[in-house]
Formats: C-alpha cells, structure tokens, sequence
C-alpha cells in the first residue's frame, strides 16, 4: 500500500478513528490494533512475506529474552551471533544471492571457463533493508545493556511492523521507539494538526516534485546517448531533486502519520542541500541510516581513533557497506566509494565538524562564500547520484563520457509528462524557498502557524493540495522501497 494511494487515504482514517475510540487506558488493545493495522498495511503488497517479519519479531524477541538471563559472556556473544547471522542471512538471501552468482559466473568467464549457473527467481521483500535494521538494533542495545529485554510480545511485534515507517524509514532504535507503545496515548489536536501538515508536504515532495522529476529523468537515464550533454546535467541535477523529493517526502508522511497516532519518530533529513560540506552533508541525510552505520559499525571499528591507516580503513568501510545496503550493484559501491573519497580529506584535514550548526542563522540570506559551499556540495552529490541511479557501471560511464562532452554548451529540449521544465524548475524554487524559511525547524511547514493571517495559512495549504491534485501522479512507487 503506497502513502499516495486511494488505498492509503482511504485505510488511514479509518485505523485513525478506531484506534482513538479505545480507551488510553488500554494500551495492549491499542498495541494490538495497530499491529493489525500494520499487518494489512504490509500484507496489501504480498501477504506472503508477513511471514518473514513475524519470523523475524519472534528471533529477536526469543533472543532478547535469553539475553536477559544469559550471565557468561560466551553465551551472550553466542545470541548475538545467532542474532546477526538470522537477519544478515535473511537479508543477504533475498538481496544479494543473485549479485553474488551472477560475479561468480564473471569471475570464472574471465579466467576462461564458462559457468552455466542462472540467477534465482527471488522477490524482494519490501522494506526488508529498513526492519532488519531496526530489529537489529534492538538486539544489539540489549546485549550492551543499553535497553532492557521487553517480556510483552505484542508490543513488541507493534514496535517492529509499526506501519508509518515499516517500508522504509526513518529506521527507529528501540531504546527511543519501543517505550512508547508501552506509554498512554493521548490525542492531542494540535500534535495532530501537525502532523497533518508533515503530511500535506511530504505529498507534495513526492507527488510533484519527484515524481514530476522522474517523467523527465526516467528517459535521459534509459538512452543517455541520445541526449545532448546539457540535458544529461539538466538530467543529473532533476535526479538530485527527485531522490530527495521522493524519500524525504516518505519520511515526511511516515512521520506525520505517526504523530496522528501519538508516536514521535526521529528527524529523517535536516533540509540536506544546504550542507556546506560532504561531512555536513551526511549528517543531514538519511540520518537514521547513517547514525546506524556510525553507532554500529565505525565506532566500534574505531571511528576516526588510530593512526591515518584505520582512519582511511574505517571511512571506506563504513561507505561502501552504506552503498552495499542500498542494492547489490557496483554502482551503489561506487557511489560509497566516491562520497568516501569527499569525506576523507575533511576528516585527515579535521574539518569534518566544522559545520556543525544552520547555515546562515539568524540571517535572512546565506554569504556568498556560503552560497558558494552549498553548490560546490550539492554538484558533487549530484555527480556521485548518477552511480546510484545508473543501472550499470558502463551505463554510468558512457552518461559521463556524453556529459562531458561538446554537447554539454548545446540547447537542451526536455519536456515531462505533465508539465513542462519552467513549471517543475518553479515548484522546485519554491520547494526550496520553504524549506529555507524553516531550516531550523523539523519539517519545512512546521512554524507555519507564526503566518499572522489563518487565510493565508489555509490558501497555501489549498494552493498545494491543488498542486498536488492537478501535477501528481498518484500511486507512482516510492524509490526506496527497492532497497
């Protein structure tokens, strides 16, 4: 069930009010009617796979208990390992078995022998990349003695399939998502007005501005030799705004949605264009992931501790496993290994912290040294985004090779599906402009209420609904959800 779908608007205020008509008393019924909620929600796609993450609740749920109990410190590693090995093979059936295969028949080809091995016919589950994690996390707290054990199952199961954020993100830790299904809910108007709002943007993110992106991308992408270079970087820089739009406006929706329930999730995207640097960059992106990888991966290898050597070592690790995550394809590596190649002189240099607060505060407009800073970073993002978008490392390579070239000074001729490039450059400003006004806020809409006239509050809301309504494709897939 898609976030833009009729479906979705038609099943959202309908768990909405039953939920609310149980008494906050009764947190467990609660409980229970969201993980139904979240079961028909997850199970709309392929109800098959409900079995997988009910499989998965039960692992980590049993493993969670032992832990508890388990006092020698081999036996806890014992767990833990069982618990890694569970998910990361799970995970690495459905996602990687076939990348795997198929460089294994290359590698044999290269030295001469043909392999005559085909791939599996495997569906991937959606959101797998984003539940394993979450879950993961939870084992992993309470083996360092960060969380205690939960003793209710079905809280438990509620935390895990919690709908708003089960596809993809934002990936919650237990230690701050898994007490509030043990806490009273109370409706409050105003968290959910706004987490209406939250949601109203999301949509528009993604209804008209990525999806309005892809009508232009998706053909630039598919024959790039038939494209002059200038529409190839016109191309490159809709992709930038598209990847954004599209899973910045999920996390928007999923986290408004969640608010209307009571539940606070974590900021997602701190308004990421505006970094000045690479460092700034990933601190503002897919934060949950990135946070993940930073608590659970570089810390524990060292992080930026040792001598050059490690550092160098735990900077491109820690890159390329993101690049990994997100598909089995050497163009996800790439792309890592490219923002690993930006990240490492801030951090050898140790200015990777240097931009640690919101550009331009307290002023209306950024310097020219800032404004500078932000499109050097947002042009070296944009470039290392056609490795992820690319669906071959020699599909990538001939976009830059036509990029680069004589064409690139030649007069694009780019038209979308719905409407035309001056229509989608104009949302876009004022995607940005918004988002600009509030980059020290959460969400973009947030401080909207500060407007001193309610009928210009409402005619904005009206003027993107309308937007949204008339330029949005409706049902078009979220793009993370392939990851």
């Amino acid at each position: 069930m898609f976030f833009n779908s009729i479906d979705f608007a038609v099943f959202l205020p309908l768990v909405f009010a039953a939920y609310w008509l149980i008494p906050r008393q009764r947190v467990a019924w609660q409980n229970a009617w969201l993980l139904l909620a979240s079961m028909v929600f997850y199970g709309w796609w392929d109800w098959r796979f409900l079995g997988l993450i009910l499989l998965s609740t039960g692992i980590d749920f049993v493993i969670g208990q032992q832990l508890s109990v388990a006092k020698a410190p081999g036996k806890r590693k014992a767990l833990l390992s069982l618990s890694l090995i569970s998910y990361l093979g799970i995970l690495g059936f459905f996602k990687y078995c076939n990348f795997f295969i198929d460089n294994f028949v290359s590698a044999f080809s290269l030295l001469g022998q043909e392999l005559h091995v085909t791939g599996l016919a495997i569906v991937l589950p959606v959101g797998i990349s984003f539940y394993t994690f979450q879950t993961l996390s939870y084992t992993i707290d309470v083996y360092r003695g960060k969380l205690a054990p939960t003793r209710d199952p079905l809280a438990f199961a509620a935390f895990v399939s919690f709908f708003p954020q089960l596809v993809a993100g934002p990936i919650e830790r237990a230690t701050h998502l898994l007490p509030q299904f043990f806490a009273q809910r109370k409706f409050e108007m105003q968290a959910a007005i706004m987490g209406l709002r939250q949601i109203l943007w999301g949509l528009f993110k993604k209804m008209v501005i990525a999806d309005n992106c892809a009508t232009f991308v998706d053909p630039i992408f598919e024959n790039p030799g038939g494209h002059p270079g200038s529409s190839l970087a016109i191309g490159a820089v809709l992709f930038a705004f598209q990847i954004y739009g599209d899973f910045s406006g999920y996390s928007d929706i999923a986290i408004g949605t969640a608010r209307l329930f009571g539940f606070r999730l974590k900021q997602n995207f701190a308004y990421p264009y505006f970094s000045r640097d690479i460092a700034e960059f990933w601190r503002r992106w897919h934060i949950s992931l990135s946070t993940w990888f930073r608590d659970y991966l570089y810390i524990p290898l060292g992080g930026s501790r040792g001598g050059r050597g490690q550092q160098i070592r735990n900077v491109f690790l820690i890159f390329l496993v993101s690049g990994f995550w997100h598909g089995a394809n050497w163009t996800f590596l790439i792309w890592g290994a490219l923002h690993a190649c930006f990240f490492l002189p801030q951090l050898l240099l140790g200015s990777n912290r240097k931009h640690l607060g919101v550009v331009a505060i307290d002023r209306c407009w950024p310097s020219v040294i800032e404004a500078l800073q932000m499109l050097g970073t947002f042009l070296l993002t944009s470039l290392a985004w056609i490795f992820f978008r690319a669906r071959s490392l020699s599909e990538a390579s001939a976009y830059f090779q036509d990029l680069f070239s004589v064409s690139l000074f030649a007069s694009p001729s780019l038209r979308g599906k719905h409407t035309d490039l001056p229509f989608l450059g104009a949302f876009i400003l004022l995607m940005l402009l918004m988002e600009w006004l509030g980059r020290s806020d959460r969400f973009a809409l947030e401080q909207l209420n500060n407007w001193s006239q309610p009928v210009w509050r409402w005619s904005f809301y009206v003027l993107l609904a309308l937007m949204i309504f008339i330029f949005g494709e409706n049902a078009k897939q979220f793009n993370y959800f392939k990851f």
